[in-house]
Formats: structure tokens, sequence, C-alpha cells
């Protein structure tokens, strides 16, 4: 491996120790502290169904994988795979036992099949009668029969049974766990009103395994829990008869068919059915074979029930109306007079969707155009483009249907918006399409109006209130004129359609140019710090892999750039003893999930920032229709600033990153996430003072 670079799969894994850290600290809120278990279950689902799947597909590619990888070969970052992610489970498994013990203390108990009261028992044999049992069908194991099907996201019970009196070995069955029908948790009836219960579903299941197979006349059962993640990768035909939505629909029934790329099970399964399954699946000792507890698919725990005392819920952690809309004004005329800057999930989303829905009741708005890359489930975005629609505007929705995991629910918003009149895009080929753009034109007095938003974020109001992202409402005619520019590539897509992009002046946009500039501001800044004037560089990313920029920016703090980064996830850079300037670069893990894309250059003090829906990766430079928007109101660019400088101070719920890829916190003497504190009292502040 080159010493310049750490290789993207274990920095990921670095920043899901991150979330299990917040598990672990005991000054977080228990229910929060049981949330970030599942958040980090649910990572590394996808973790293994996406990078691990790909690492393994792309061992017969070795020479283009290594590329990818900086030089490191798949089978070895494998390997470091699944050492990591054993002593990240033995982690897990250490965390969530102390927190049980927690949970003891505010009267909360799992309950499993063994220590039910009486009056329990009769509950849970009428529960499972008249909820459960109907979607309980069991698979029974035979070493010649193949291996049935399994759900890449379901949980499993395997099943050992015998009599007492049987000299043969034991018979073998699995059952999937309902958890999609009937939900993952039961609360039982107590004795004592201040005491909670709960139980899982896979232990009520447990429970009735003497009535289930009765017929067979078993009295000896044991049930273990296991679960398999598969390849996720989206397969799509070349057939030019078909047309992207049906390859779409295909790809989705043939993901059924990904090979496994993880097993977990719970260590003390009956070793026979243990191997049985192994075999069965085809699992070799290269395969990432993860001995657990009892419980998987903790990623169902982000819904654990409300069963503690009520959380008092931080007044920094409320949502408020921002400062421009507090005084009952549309928000239309209001963009109409003044940009306005929305940061999540301080600022509430009201505005966004008020837009939209003033829009959809205009008789002057002629058009709405959109991107969506994910939506809400019951979206009011959707709502308001659909009513739209129906007062006879013309809608136009960019539906980015190979967005990962997403793909079914956008398959299924093309269905509903279709028939609404909406046009609905699907992107170039071999292109997704991940700029978060909105463009609406009114038509009054014989002058054709634009205005609209750019954002870091997607456009979904659920997610809003969790996720750290800027949102740019403006009028500004620069940057209307670029994004109907990506529009009408959008509509018309050709393959020379790269030189109507390169025009675009107020917005950044990849594939390829939005590289081109970021490199043109940084030789900027490395021009001034050579001629020994002030430079400084900001970068706030999810994910900073891109090796020319990361060399880049190496070559800035060599040149003794300020480079300071906050990147939360993949950080594949390495600081060097060399650099004249040493980057500094944090992440931040906590309630809230850093989403936003910011961009800093000093630039001789004129101050050039940006914000943006692409991260410094390959695959969103070189392969993504991104866009970043540039801040040219001197207020906002202010806010956005000091915003940036909260988050760099010294922050005790930061890590710092480096080539160790340390998780330590930057101090320690305090709990909280300053950053989040002051970020909500500075915007709060400026409120106030309006």
């Amino acid at each position: 491996m080159s010493v310049h670079f750490n290789p993207r799969d274990i920095t990921w894994l670095a920043f899901n120790e991150r979330v299990l850290q917040e598990a672990m600290d005991e000054n977080v809120p228990l229910h929060l502290r049981i949330r970030f278990l599942g958040i980090f279950s649910n990572n590394l689902d996808e973790f293994f169904r996406v990078r691990v799947a790909g690492l393994k597909r792309a061992m017969d590619f070795k020479e283009k994988v290594i590329a990818e990888s900086f030089y490191q070969p798949p089978s070895k970052i494998l390997q470091r795979i699944n050492e990591i992610v054993i002593r990240q489970q033995q982690n897990f498994d250490k965390t969530w036992k102390h927190i049980q013990s927690e949970m003891a203390g505010h009267k909360v108990f799992i309950k499993n099949s063994k220590n039910l009261t009486t009056r329990q028992k009769e509950f849970v044999r009428q529960y499972f009668d008249e909820v459960v049992e109907s979607n309980v069908i069991p698979i029974l194991l035979h070493e010649n029969t193949p291996m049935p099907y399994l759900r890449d996201k379901s949980l499993y019970l395997g099943v050992a049974m015998r009599k007492k009196d049987w000299q043969y070995s034991s018979n073998y069955a699995i059952i999937e766990i309902p958890s999609r029908f009937v939900g993952r948790f039961v609360l039982l009836p107590t004795e004592d009103p201040e005491e909670k219960n709960v139980m899982l579903l896979e232990d009520v299941i447990t429970f009735n395994l003497p009535h289930i197979f009765s017929y067979f006349g078993y009295d000896e059962f044991a049930a273990n829990a296991f679960k398999v993640t598969k390849d996720a990768e989206l397969e799509l035909d070349n057939d030019i008869r078909t047309n992207f939505a049906e390859k779409i629909e295909k790809g989705l029934k043939n993901r059924r068919k990904g090979k496994p790329t993880r097993f977990v099970f719970d260590k003390d399964m009956d070793k026979a059915l243990l191997e049985l399954l192994i075999r069965k699946l085809n699992l070799t000792k290269k395969d990432s074979i993860i001995p657990g507890g009892k419980i998987h698919n903790f990623k169902h725990f982000m819904d654990f029930p409300d069963v503690f005392e009520t959380y008092a819920r931080p007044v920094e952690r409320t949502s408020f109306t921002h400062q421009a809309f507090e005084h009952g004004e549309r928000v239309t005329d209001v963009i109409l007079k003044e940009d306005v800057l929305l940061t999540f999930p301080y600022h509430k989303y009201n505005p966004v969707i008020d837009l939209l829905r003033e829009a959809a009741m205009d008789p002057d708005v002629k058009s709405i155009q959109i991107t969506a890359y994910r939506l809400a489930s019951s979206s009011k975005i959707s709502n308001a483009l659909i009513y739209a629609a129906r007062n006879g505007k013309e809608v136009t929705v960019m539906l980015e249907l190979q967005a990962r995991f997403d793909e079914e629910s956008n398959l299924q918003w093309k269905e509903m918006f279709e028939p609404e009149g909406i046009t609905v895009l699907v992107g170039i080929p071999n292109k997704k399409v991940h700029a978060k753009l909105c463009i609406i034109k009114k038509r009054s007095h014989n002058k054709t109006i634009q205005y609209g938003f750019v954002s870091t974020g997607n456009f979904n109001e659920k997610t809003a209130r969790i996720y750290g992202d800027h949102l740019l409402m403006t009028s500004d005619r620069g940057i209307m004129a670029d994004i109907n520019k990506v529009f009408n590539v959008l509509k018309k897509p050709k393959d020379d359609y790269l030189p109507v992009l390169k025009t675009c002046k107020n917005l950044m946009v990849c594939p390829q140019f939005m590289r081109e500039k970021i490199v043109h501001h940084i030789d900027k800044e490395i021009e001034e710090a050579k001629a020994g004037r002030k430079a400084e560089i900001i970068v706030k990313v999810n994910s900073m892999s891109d090796r020319a920029l990361i060399e880049k920016l190496y070559e800035a703090a060599n040149a003794g750039v300020v480079t300071r980064a906050i990147v939360r996830g993949i950080y594949c850079a390495v600081n060097q003893k060399e650099f004249k300037e040493k980057i500094k670069a944090i992440s931040i893990v906590d309630e809230y999930l850093e989403h936003a894309r910011v961009m800093y250059f000093y630039n001789k003090g004129a101050e050039d920032m940006y914000i943006s829906s692409a991260d410094w990766m390959t695959r969103n430079l070189d392969y993504r229709i991104e866009a970043a928007a540039k801040i040219t109101d001197k207020g906002l660019k202010k806010e956005l600033k000091d915003i940036l400088d909260i988050q760099l101070r010294d922050n005790v719920k930061a890590r710092i990153l480096d080539k160790k890829l340390s998780n330590e916190y930057v101090r320690n003497d305090k709990k909280e996430c300053r950053s989040q504190i002051e970020t909500y009292r500075y915007l709060k502040a400026k409120t106030v003072k309006k």
C-alpha cells in the first residue's frame, strides 16, 4: 500500500466505529444509544451488500481494483475487513450487554422464551395464534435438498429438533421472522405498572415451537438466529428493446440471486446445523462468517419501543423558523427579494414545501422542474408537485431510478407521477443524477421570472429533521440559467452533452468540470502561499477518496496553505510529516447526520464559497451529474463560514482523522456535541436580532 493513502473501505469501518462509540458513550440518552446500535448494524449491512460484494467481484479484475483501492489487493482488504468487523462485533455485544443492565435500572427488560411469567406465557400463546402464526411457514432442511431462497434483509431462526428417546441425529428447519408484517417488538403485560417487558418476535416464535411442530412429535428444540447479506449490485441488461425503467425492474428481481457476502449467526447455534447452513450457502473460509450474540438484524432497534421515561429534548434539538419567513410573507415574495440559506435540521423545512405549494396554486407559474433522488415515504414535496400538475402547470421530475436501495420506491413514484401528467425523466445512460436542483418559472406582466433552490441534500422533509444540510433559495439569474442548462441536458440527453454543461458559469457541474474548477481554486491558494500571503482551504464532505484531489491538497499543505477538512465518513488522506502546514481533519458523529458538502477558498480575501451535492469521490466527480452553487451574498457567506468555524473548534464529539485512523475525541472533558449546540445558538441569535 502506498504510504500516502488509506484504503477507502478501511476508513469507512473507522467511521462506523465512531457510530458505535456513540452507543458506548454513557452521557448519550439511553434510547439514543440503542438507536446508534441500530444505525451501526444497518450501516454494516449496506457495507457488506455494496463494498464487500464489490471487492469479491473485483478479485477477478485485480489490476483495476488495485488502482481504485490505492494499490492494495482486494484479498488483503477483505482480510482486514473481517478482522475489524469481528473486533467491532465483540465491542457491539459488550455494549449491548452493558445497555441492557442500564435498561434494568429503568425497569425495562428484554424477555425471552425461558423467563416468562404464567400470565405472559398465556399472552404470548394467544398473540402467536392471533397475529403471528399465519405468517410463519417453516422450511425443513435435509442434506440432499437444495437451499431455499433466503431474503437479503430478513432474519431467520435455525431450528434443531429431536425426541428425547431418539437415537438418531436431530432434524432441522429454518423459519423466516415475519417482522415486515408483524413488527419486531412485542410489549408484554406486567404485574408492576412501572415495569416494561419487551419480547422480540423471534422469541415469541421460539416459545411456540412445540405448537408449530406438534405434528412431528418433537420434544426438544434449539433455535438460534442468523442472517445472510447478499451482493446488492444492480446488473442491467443491454437489450435495446427494453426501456430503462423495465431494466431497473428486471435488475431488482435479479438482485434476489446475489451471492452471499456475509453470514452472521448466534455463536450458540447447533454445530451440525451451522455446518449444514454453511455448506448449503456455498460459503468458504474466505467468506465473512461472523459469530455473534443472540440478536441479529439489530437495525430494527432504530425503532425500539418508546418505553423509557420521556426524553426532555433540549431546546438545541428543536427546529425553528428562519428569520426571513417569520413575518408571514409568501415564501415566493421573499425569495424574489433576497437569497435565503436554510441550515437543517436547525431551520424548519416548511419553506421548501410552502414554496412548491405556492407555485402549485399561483396562476402565473407555468412550470416546475426538480430533481428527486430520495423522497420521503409520504412526501409532501411529491404532493405539491402532483397538485401543481392538476392545476395545469408543466411539471418535470428527474427521478433517479438507480438511487441505491430506493430503486423500487422511485419506480413507484414514477407510476404515480405519470398518470397525473408529470413528465418523468430517468437521466443519462451510465450517469446517476445526484444534483439537488429546482427551478420554477412564472410569467407576470410580460416578463419571465425564475426562482428555485439548490441543496446539499435530498428533497426529503423526513431526513431534513436529522440530516445536517444546507439549501439555498434564490432567484439569482445566473444560477437559474445554469439550472436550465442542466435540465435541457436531462430532457434530451446526447453523447455530446458535456459542452453544454461546460458553459455553466454560476454552478460547478459534474462530470468533469467541478473537478477542474476545484483544482483551479486550489492552485490559486498554492500561488498565494508560495508568495507568502494568506491562503486557506476548508472542505466539508461526507467522503474524501478521490486520489487526484487528495494529492492536490497534499500539494497545498506542502506549500503552506492552511488546509482544514470536516469529513464524516471515508477519509483516504494521510498527514505527512513534511507538510509545511499539517492538514487538520476531523469527523463529527452525533445525533444529527452530518451530510452537507461545503467548499471554502480564501482567494485573497474574496472568500469563494460553494454548497455542493458532490463528495470528493471519483464516482461523484466523473460519473454523476452533480452541482455546486456559489454563495455570493456577503451575509450568507459569513453565516456559512461561521458555521464551519464553529465545527472546526475544539469539539468533543469530533474525532481526529489521521494516518492511524484514530477515533479519539479532540477533547474529553465534556461530552455533548458543542458544535451543534453552538450552531443552534448562533442561528437562533440571528433570528432574534433580525
